[in-house]
């Protein structure tokens, strides 16, 4: 059985074709979890709203709390540190992290930038040995494949990878270098372009979306398949060729 985490991070609380002002973000997010499970009805969701109740920010004590060694823990860490733990935890159980971000001035919004500070942590999702200052971090969440998927909106155009705009977009490329850094390492993305635009060039972007989002579910549901009848070496070989696809 797959368990899923899904994460929404657009500050406007209702999804686009639904709702006045909705999010077209929680919109691909919601479309990408009801596809998956009309496919896969025993799997399992947690579901987070970020954008509507963002984590805490990190602050001194936190770093104190994350940065002191499990023996030396005083007693008021454990609860500094019970919300980071409650994310961590969250994310460790999922085999498919779904993650709804819209474009915020060319990078993540906040409340998930905060999210995502509170799930790299040291000896929690990642491990640091300066004895090898070469290779010092080691991801510990690559103790088993898992998937992210980055479902975007953009008010523009030509964000895409090789588009005209693409060295101003620091949403994927920034989620993507850190879940790598923790080790989930098969990452997929769709995205909306043209919100400000609008009209019909919206409505074909919102289209495409939906297309790719609906391809994409069909492909993980053919790769964990595989998974569970001929084990992780197929998968291995199935995960690169879905890679390469995806980046053609």
């Amino acid at each position: 059985m797959t368990h899923i985490l899904q994460l929404d991070a657009s500050a406007r609380p209702g999804r686009a074709g639904t709702h006045e002002h909705g999010s077209h973000s929680r919109n691909l997010t919601h479309r990408f979890v009801e596809r998956w499970q009309s496919r896969r009805p025993r799997d399992t969701v947690t579901y987070r709203d970020v954008g509507g109740t963002p984590p805490s920010f990190i602050d001194q004590p936190w770093i104190q709390a994350a940065f002191t060694a499990a023996e030396q823990q005083e007693s008021w860490m454990a609860d500094t540190l019970a919300e980071s733990d409650r994310l961590i935890d969250e994310l460790i159980a999922a085999d498919v992290l779904v993650i709804g971000a819209p474009l915020y001035n060319f990078g993540m919004p906040a409340a998930l930038k905060a999210w995502v500070d509170q799930v790299v942590r040291m000896d929690r999702t990642v491990a640091y040995d300066p004895s090898t200052p070469e290779d010092p971090f080691t991801p510990l969440l690559a103790d088993r494949p898992r998937h992210a998927v980055i479902l975007s909106s953009r008010g523009g155009t030509g964000f895409e990878p090789g588009g005209e705009l693409a060295h101003m977009n620091h949403l994927e490329p920034s989620l993507t270098t850190v879940l790598e850094f923790i080790g989930i390492t098969n990452i997929h993305s769709v995205a909306i372009e043209n919100q400000e635009e609008g009209g019909d060039a919206l409505a074909a972007s919102v289209a495409e979306a939906k297309r790719r989002v609906d391809a994409l579910v069909a492909r993980l549901h053919e790769t964990f398949q595989m998974t569970t009848a001929n084990g992780s070496n197929e998968l291995d070989d199935v995960l690169a060729e879905q890679v390469k696809s995806e980046t053609a």
